[in-house]
Order: structure tokens, then sequence, then C-alpha cells
């Protein structure tokens, strides 16, 4: 082995170099950490009323912007009012935290809300204005450093670019409003476009318990035509070069952040890509272009960070009513004007949230009760006619099918029977269905509502944890759920006995197939809305007294037989236009038939 006689002029030149790299670094960090302590200390001690003016230097365009945000220290300024608290960074000049004071976001750990509400915070949304200068190279407003001067409620952030002033001017009003003007100086001698791109990076953060429902429920919004038409993209992409959009918004399920240019969005384009797991439920990007006036940026904004709550959203006549997802047209109407009054109505009184569904349901069920009770009346009425209907079967057992049909047909004629009349029920309840289906995961009075062991009523319970997940269920078995799938069977095999099964080869077995559905409805409920599962456990639960209160003390089968006996001496009511149509169109079909089986084979 060679030995080491000690370093050699190399080695010494390397030592050198590398101890006065390590000397420089142990100063630089040093510094670093005081300017951040300092920061730290300011910031605990108080708002920041105004800072040192921004350099006279003049920073280079684009590569030289980034240098400078490095060695400056980023500040942060507060506006609080009763509904907001809002963050402004001296880097972009741009809101950095919003958090709404009078609400709570879930906490996964307690299984309540209890956190900090907060939209905007920890870098998840920036967003700038975009320019190209006169050498073809872009350079954002995100990426410069501000100077903030604050009086009262107001704040002025001003940045210098070669010569050109930029000014933010943001102004915290009242309820959920921030007044958002920018207004620039001699922009005129640095850009070359005559437009600037509005550029919007937000990474939305879940507030709710149901991850799915409230993903589900986070997509872009707009508004154009003056604020008359109003349409949302839920997809990928979202892109209007046509439109000028009033304003947009990114909507969660219960909250929602609106950019309103007073002049409008053109050219606007967007993309929106779900994040499977973590904090964040998707990311977004925007880009919608404003035009300059006379090589100025002179233009009023204003942003919202509000509650999807319906009288608030009326009443800024902007159209913000639409934000809220209580479905389409008659749904819609039908959540606006009937269901949200009469929770409003009942809750007023002062019962918990669980017991106005509860008086909510029974209310429904009166105002259908007429229905319901043609539908178990005519239920009862095929009931008595089914030997009639065997005995038709039966004859024509190897028979042609259409001619079957007409027959069995015939005897609901002569009894005075309106097959169709038993799908008006169903036909009504679609409508009342898909309206609550909007209303109790998008009713932000039931956020937070606790029910007996729901801890929260537009949310799942999830009492029954499991070990292990289930595709479609998910990691836990919802209480309200399985109750409402129980009901929904016992209905299901109480009014299956009725339905008259069919006598052709290859046809389904109905009554298999409703009892399969209940089982399916537990996979549809089950991450849910535990109020909409609370609301249909109490509706199917009063179908079934209904039923027996018809079946014992209502409707007399022996009544019944004997008002079908009139029926069949008056002869066979007149046929409706329906009725009518599906006759006439079975006898064409079989006449058809007959010809075709007429017709000699074709010679091959």
């Amino acid at each position: 082995m060679q030995q080491n006689n000690g370093l050699d002029k190399n080695q010494l030149i390397s030592f050198a170099l590398f101890s006065m790299i390590l000397i420089g670094a142990m100063f630089y960090f040093q510094n670093k950490q005081a300017k951040d302590q300092q920061l730290k200390d300011a910031e605990n001690n108080g708002k920041i009323t105004q800072t040192a003016p921004a350099p006279t230097t003049k920073p280079a365009i684009a590569t030289n912007l980034n240098d400078s945000v490095k060695t400056a220290s980023i500040q942060q300024v507060e506006l609080k009012n009763k509904e907001l608290t809002i963050g402004i960074s001296t880097l972009g000049g741009q809101i950095s935290t919003v958090q709404l004071n009078e609400y709570k976001a879930y906490n996964k750990s307690n299984d309540v809300n209890d956190k900090k509400l907060l939209i905007f915070d920890k870098n998840n949304s920036t967003y700038g204005f975009q320019f190209k200068d006169k050498t073809g190279k872009t350079f954002n407003t995100k990426d410069l450093v501000f100077s903030p001067t604050q009086a009262g409620n107001s704040i002025t952030m001003q940045a210098s670019v070669n010569g050109a002033v930029i000014q933010f001017i943001y102004t915290l009003l009242n309820k959920y409003t921030v007044d958002f003007n920018v207004k620039t100086q001699e922009l005129g001698q640095l850009v070359s476009d005559q437009k600037a791109d509005f550029i919007w990076d937000y990474n939305v953060r879940g507030m709710e318990k149901g991850r799915s429902q409230e993903q589900t429920h986070t997509e872009f919004n707009y508004a154009f035509e003056n604020y008359k038409s109003f349409d949302y993209d839920g997809r990928t992409s979202m892109d209007e070069p046509e439109e000028t959009l009033n304003w947009l918004a990114v909507k969660q399920q219960f909250f929602s952040a609106v950019i309103e240019p007073q002049r409008g969005f053109k050219n606007s384009h967007g993309s929106q890509d779900t994040v499977e797991e973590g904090e964040f439920l998707k990311k977004f990007n925007f880009n919608g272009q404003i035009d300059l006036v006379n090589n100025e940026l002179n233009e009023d904004f204003k942003w919202y960070f509000m509650p999807l709550d319906l009288p608030l959203l009326k009443s800024y006549d902007k159209n913000f009513d639409e934000l809220l997802p209580l479905g389409w047209s008659f749904i819609g109407t039908l959540n606006r004007w009937f269901f949200i009054p009469m929770y409003n109505l009942i809750s007023s009184w002062g019962l918990a949230a669980g017991w106005v569904i509860f008086l909510m349901t029974i209310i429904v069920k009166i105002i259908l009760s007429p229905v319901m009770f043609k539908q178990h009346k005519l239920s009862a009425m095929m009931k008595v006619i089914r030997p009639e209907i065997d005995a038709v079967n039966e004859k024509y057992k190897g028979a042609d099918a259409m001619k079957k049909q007409q027959e069995t047909m015939a005897v609901y004629r002569k009894a005075g029977v309106n097959q169709m009349a038993g799908c008006l029920p169903g036909l009504i309840q679609v409508p009342i269905f898909y309206a609550l289906f909007r209303f109790f995961p998008n009713m932000i009075d039931l956020r937070g509502k606790s029910f007996w062991f729901a801890k929260d009523l537009t949310a799942y319970d999830d009492v029954i944890k499991l070990p292990f997940h289930i595709p479609f269920l998910q990691d836990h078995l919802s209480i309200f759920a399985i109750a409402c799938t129980v009901v929904i069977l016992i209905y299901t095999i109480m009014t299956a006995g009725n339905m008259q099964q069919p006598t052709q080869e290859g046809m389904p077995n109905m009554k298999v197939l409703m009892y399969i559905f209940p089982i399916t409805f537990l996979f549809f409920l089950n991450t849910s809305a535990s109020g909409l599962s609370w609301y249909y456990f109490v509706s199917n639960a009063i179908n079934i007294l209904i039923i027996l209160v018809i079946k014992y003390w209502i409707l007399d089968e022996k009544k019944i037989h004997a008002q079908i006996q009139v029926n069949k001496e008056k002869g066979p009511k007149p046929e409706g236009k329906f009725q009518k149509r599906m006759r006439e169109m079975m006898e064409k079909a079989q006449e058809q038939q007959k010809v075709q089986q007429n017709q000699p084979p074709k010679k091959k």
C-alpha cells in the first residue's frame, strides 16, 4: 500500500475553495434566517400597514423576475370583516388566504366540522395577468413583488416593471365581496399586445365528509349574455371562445370562489383534472382575455367567496342562484318553490333537522294520498280479475302472443280496469325523487346538522366501518341506507303479489327484478346524504302503513268484485287515445305477421 505523505497542491486548492463555499453558505443562510424571523415577528405583532417602497432599479423581464423574488421578503397583509378573513401576499399582489369565519370544514380525525374553512391557503390558488413584451417574451404579475399600503379595509399593492407601474387595489366590502381594481401606468411602452391574459390556477381543497359526492359537485360555473344565461362544465375542459363571461366560478358542494370582471372575460378556456386521493379534489386552470384600453389595463373586478345559500345568492341579482344545483326545469322549480320553503317553515318551529325531514315526508304523502289510493284500488281490482286473466293465458297458451295480449286487454276493458293508471303514481314520484336527490346534498342549512347516529345529514353515516373496501359501498355501511333498503324490500314483497307474471318464453320474471331493485338501492344510498336515506325510510314505512290501512279498513274485495260485474254489464268503457293507439298498433302488427306467414318461402 502506498503511504500518504500529505496533501498535494490540487488538494489544497480544492480544500480552500470548499471552505470558502461553506463559509459563504453559512453567512447566506444565517442572513436569510434573520430576515425570516423579522418577518415572523412583524406578523405576530399585528397587521403590516406599509413596507419599504419598491426598488428603484428596473428588474429585467422574465429572467430576473424570479431572482428578485428570491431575495425579497414576502409578506402577507390581512383584511377582515364578520364573514371573511383575507390574506394578500406581496408576491404577485394576489389573495393568498381566504377564510370563511362563520363556517367550519370537515375534520376526518374527529369526524366533525371543526377545522378552519380555508378556500385559499398554502398556495393552492395563484392568479395574475400575463403580458407579452415588445421582445416577444411574456411575464406574469404573479411573479412580481409588490409593495403594500393599507388604509382601513383597503390595501394598495404596487409594483414597477421597466418603467411601468402596476397597482392592485383590494377593498373588503360587506358580506362576502372583495373589490379588486387594477390600474397601470406607462404599460404601453412595455407590452406589444392590446390584451392581457388572466390566468388562474386553483387546486380545490376538500371541505366535506363525502369525497366522491363533493367531487361530483365541484366544477366550473359561468354566466354570459349580460348575466341572463348560465352554464356549467364538470368535464375535463371548458371552452367559450365566442361568449363574453360576466363571471366565472369554481363551485364546490357548499362554497364557491367567483371572479367577476367589469367588462367580462373573452376567449375563455379552462381545464379541470380530478385528483384521486389526498386533500385536493380537482385541479383547475382558467385563461380569460381582458382588452387593454389606450395601452393600459384599467379594469374593475370583484371576488366573491361565499356559501351557496339561496337567499344570499339571490341578493346579488347576478344569477348567482344558479350556482346552487337544484335541478333543471321543473325539478329546480319544485325545489325552489316547494321543498326549500317547506323546510324553512318547519325548521322555524325549532325542531331538529331530522324531525323536519320527517314532517316533510308526511306532508308529501298527504298530498300524494289520492293518487296512491287509486293505485292500490287498481291493484285490488287486478287481484279480483286474476282468475279471468289466468283463464285467458291458459286458453291461448300455445297461440299467437299478439292474440293473447288482445284478449287480455279485452278482459281489462270489460272490467273497467285501466292498466296505465297504475303507472301514474310512479311517474309522479320520479320528479319528486330527483328533486330530493338534488335537495339533500345541496341544502346548506342541513350541513353539519346531526340526527341520531348521523353526524351530518348532507353526508353518509358510517357508524359501521369495514376493514376493507367494497366497490360502490366503499369502506362503511350506512345504517340509514340499510334501514331504507329493508323497508323498500318489505314494501316490494307486499305489492309484488298482484303483479301479473309473463307467460311468454324468454320474458324476465318481474318479481325477481323487483326484489333485486332494493338491493341495488343500497349501493346508491350508502354513499349519499343520510338525510335522503332517512326521507325514503320514512316514506316507504308510511307506504306500508297506507297499504295495510287500505287493505283492511278502506277497500273491500267483495264490493270491488260487485263493481267489476256492474262494469261488465255496462259494457267496456270508451278507449282513451293511448289505449286506442296501442290496440291499433297491435292489430297492425298482427296483420303484418299473418301476411309474412302466408308468403311462400324464398328459394335459395
